[in-house]
């Protein structure tokens, strides 16, 4: 029922990810904010966060909804921890994404995910909403470089025994009533040669045999300073997207979800994308002002000259959990107003 319901859209709008957490659940407005709850409490206050992350959207009217990741700490770590063969103990400081340098668990052992991770939250969500729902999971390139590897001890190796493990994972979201699963790859706007050379295939792996719609998420990253400082010395144009587009043009993955509002990506790249679906961020995640309706439109307007009406799906920029609740309410609200303005547009003809 839900294919349909998406195929009857025009222009469906969605998030890319993290919605804000309720102050009561986590310190708001902070990546990586420890819970505030523990036990029962924690897993009780998690559903209940779900459900106002869920209305926060319904009540924007976006069309594919997710749990806002509510029940996650972080997009990456969340899921690693669940996953035996690495040692949480044992930090290690790595570069990340060539950008900033981070503590992080290290592989001490062949790893495998002893149960599922987010089927019940997925369940959960299921429960609460006939609309269509996404859920995210990080792809295999940024969960290597979220790792210090001391067992493969080669980037490819492990990548593709995440990709294992992310098909278990995403085989079973699927059977959970999972319709669109995404895969968060900023790592994919890094290190091109790898891209090309191996990366989508082991995404095509962690995708293999799935019949819902699967998404790869490729973008400059959350509003946090070491990104922002990174796309200062980007330059006047950001052409990153170049490098990748054309191998994921030809790739099973059915949707592309990339970042266009107030980025320096050039809108033609889009042109290279021809035949996929899109989901163009048209709302910037690193600033607190709220865009007005007509910006989202004109964002919507000038991909439209590069993606077909029926494979366009306005979306946020990235994940806008260091945002205030407010603020990302303005913005669900500016995105669906912006989606609506376009619509009637092509309706007219």
């Amino acid at each position: 029922m839900n294919k349909h319901l998406l195929q009857k859209v025009l222009l469906p709008t969605s998030t890319a990810g993290s919605l804000p957490k309720p102050s009561w659940l986590a310190e708001p407005e902070t990546l990586w904010s420890p819970w505030k709850l523990q036990g029962e409490e924690l897993i009780s206050g998690k559903q209940d966060a779900l459900r106002l992350s869920l209305q926060q959207q319904q009540l924007a009217g976006i069309d594919i909804v997710s749990d806002g990741e509510q029940s996650r700490q972080h997009f990456v770590t969340t899921f690693i921890e669940h996953l035996s063969g690495v040692d949480f103990n044992q930090r290690k400081t790595v570069r990340i994404r060539n950008r900033y340098d981070a503590s992080v668990p290290t592989v001490i052992g062949p790893v495998s995910r002893p149960k599922p991770v987010f089927v019940e939250d997925a369940k959960f969500l299921r429960g609460q909403t006939t609309q269509p729902i996404k859920w995210a999971l990080p792809g295999p390139m940024t969960m290597i470089d979220t790792l210090y590897d001391d067992h493969y001890k080669s980037r490819e190796k492990l990548a593709w025994e995440f990709a294992k493990i992310l098909n278990q994972e995403a085989k079973e979201l699927e059977a959970a009533g999972v319709d669109i699963i995404q895969f968060d790859e900023p790592a994919f706007n890094v290190f091109f040669d790898e891209v090309n050379d191996w990366g989508i295939k082991c995404l095509e792996r962690a995708i293999e045999g799935l019949k819902c719609e699967t998404v790869v998420h490729i973008c400059y990253g959350y509003g946090i300073k070491a990104n922002t400082d990174w796309k200062k010395t980007l330059g006047s144009e950001w052409r990153q997207y170049e490098a990748v587009f054309p191998k994921l043009q030809q790739s099973n993955i059915d949707i592309i979800s990339l970042e266009c509002h107030n980025s320096r990506v050039p809108m033609e790249l889009l042109a290279l994308l021809r035949g996929k679906k899109v989901m163009v961020g048209a709302i910037d995640v690193a600033s607190n002002s709220i865009e007005t309706a007509e910006e989202v439109a004109a964002t919507l307007r000038k991909a439209l000259q590069y993606v077909d009406a029926d494979k366009l799906y306005p979306c946020t920029n990235c994940g806008m959990a260091p945002l205030s609740r407010q603020v990302a309410s303005g913005k669900l609200n500016a995105l669906v107003a912006g989606a609506e303005i376009v619509r009637n547009e092509l309706a007219a003809g």
